[in-house]
């Protein structure tokens, strides 16, 4: 991969760039681009589709789930159920709560027992005729209600009623007054239950950015900005989904689309990405597209009909920071990476191991159900992944930088309770010597560095800084081509068996 996407540069051009380049200053200001930031995280699903298959997942590869999980710690999770595949049996049209609970329930614990912020809803309507039916919406509210009430489940604490409802796969086809007319029926359904709707609000419009259905009188921005208007008082925060392509992100267009949504979103208000990863259908990402299609040819477990096939791949861990560097930059609350897993989904929801969804950091069931157990390796992009979830975490003030504007070079920063953080990516091939300067000493800092060769990790494969103990308000040190570096020293508190990172020896 990586010889398709950047040239290649011989040993003399790479030493002639160390020796003349200056040293690049990276500053970071006082001035606070969003406060009471919610959070990187992930979308996690809870394996709707496991027991379909005939191997729900093990306690085993729960473990492994929440060990992993530990490490990264997200900031929020977006977690969507099917309802046939739940509460509703399609072939009797019954309503059950406790029908297939257990890997929801476990996946909600996990959330609830570490503090982690929920945004829940579901899909699609149980059939495709009750997009507007007054059934659905009791069944939906009285389940929500059992989760978050009756089971005690307050992480959740956002609500989506319709994934994508600007889209022409949703039951909605774009038609904003249906989902307008049954935003106002779930917030009277919800108003039945007092102790829920003082727990949960709305998450909405849960939109794509970027995307205009031809039969939808708005654009994304639009969505927003109408829901505003219609809905602010009940709408917890503002969410939009976004699937950018390399070059538009990697050319820095990407940042403008990003504003102009958020400047629909009412002051005071925040605004997330609910699901974000990349697509390569942009004439500059064709490089990327021919490789993914040659990917897709013959695959065993996906048609490709809805993948990455490239989040395999090493750079990936360098476009996904980067992606969440635009969103926190731009002054968005946060951003879950779509997605966590790809034993999630099949393509359409249908059942399907010959089509999955190929997203994820890894396949859980790829030895149970898709005869390849390394596909349950953790992939290059959890390792950067996973420290912006875990060093950028909720609550945490971001801060503007200022750098010199060079190739490739991009850089954020956060501070919580006087503690700061401080990623750089360098997508360029030429390294860079940078400098970074904090508005007050750093005491106790860790560095984490990402390169094609070289990122340190324990025996679980898990990151660990490559130095400790730093000190003072500057730090200088190399961007290699094509890296990524993490400076912090925000404190993360322990979980029972898993070993701190400030003395646990990398390899």
């Amino acid at each position: 991969m990586k010889g398709f996407l950047i040239p290649l540069v011989g040993a003399v051009s790479l030493l002639a760039a160390c020796t003349s380049e200056a040293v690049l200053r990276i500053d970071v200001t006082e001035r606070v681009v969003s406060r009471d930031y919610l959070g990187n995280g992930v979308e996690w699903d809870p394996y709707d589709e496991a027991e379909a298959w005939g191997a729900e997942v093990s306690d085993a590869d729960w473990a492994k789930l929440f060990e992993r999980l530990d490490f990264m710690r997200p900031g929020y999770v977006r977690c969507m159920i099917n309802s046939p595949y739940r509460y509703y049996d399609a072939r009797t049209g019954r309503y059950d709560r406790t029908r297939n609970l257990a890997s929801l329930r476990r996946l909600l614990q996990y959330c609830q027992d570490r503090g982690i912020t929920v945004a829940y809803g579901e899909y699609n309507p149980p059939t495709w005729e009750m997009k507007d039916s007054q059934q659905w919406v009791e069944m939906s509210v009285d389940y929500l209600n059992f989760l978050v009430c009756d089971l005690g489940f307050d992480c959740i604490r956002y609500f989506i009623i319709f994934n994508e409802p600007d889209g022409n796969w949703a039951s909605t086809n774009g038609d904003y007054g249906l989902w307008s007319s049954m935003l106002w029926r779930f917030d009277a359904e919800l108003s039945r239950y007092p102790d829920l709707k003082r727990k949960v609000s709305f998450a909405a419009p849960d939109v794509v950015a970027g995307y205009r259905n031809p039969a939808s009188e708005y654009d994304a921005a639009g969505w927003v900005s109408q829901s505003a208007q219609e809905f602010d008082a009940r709408i917890g925060i503002y969410d939009v989904h976004s699937y950018p392509g390399q070059y538009e992100v990697r050319s820095g267009s990407y940042a403008g689309k990003l504003r102009n949504i958020r400047a629909a979103v009412p002051a005071g208000k925040r605004l997330i990405l609910g699901e974000a990863g990349y697509k390569y259908s942009a004439p500059e990402d064709s490089l990327l597209k021919a490789e993914y299609d040659r990917r897709v040819v013959g695959h065993p477990f996906t048609r490709g009909s809805d993948c990455n096939m490239l989040c395999y791949d090493y750079f990936y861990g360098l476009d996904m920071p980067l992606l969440a560097m635009e969103v926190m930059n731009n002054g968005l609350s946060g951003v879950a990476a779509w997605m966590l897993d790809d034993a999630m989904h099949s393509n359409g929801d249908s059942g399907r191991t010959e089509d999955v969804k190929i997203w994820g950091m890894w396949n859980i069931l790829g030895e149970e159900v898709f005869g390849d157990a390394s596909q349950e390796a953790l992939r290059p992009w959890y390792y950067t992944w996973s420290l912006m979830c875990r060093y950028f975490p909720a609550g945490s003030e971001i801060l503007a930088c200022e750098a010199p504007q060079r190739e490739g070079l991009r850089a954020v920063a956060a501070r919580k309770e006087g503690a700061y953080s401080v990623a750089a990516v360098n997508f360029s091939s030429e390294p860079y010597d940078i400098e970074i300067t904090l508005p007050e000493d750093l005491a106790g800092g860790m560095l984490y560095r990402y390169t094609e060769e070289d990122r340190a990790c324990d025996e679980r494969g898990l990151p660990v800084p490559c130095e400790r103990n730093i000190s003072g308000r500057t730090f200088r040190t190399t961007l290699p081509a094509e890296s990524f570096v993490l400076l912090t020293n925000i404190p993360v508190g322990e979980i029972p068996g898993q070993a701190d990172p400030r003395t646990t020896a990398g390899r």
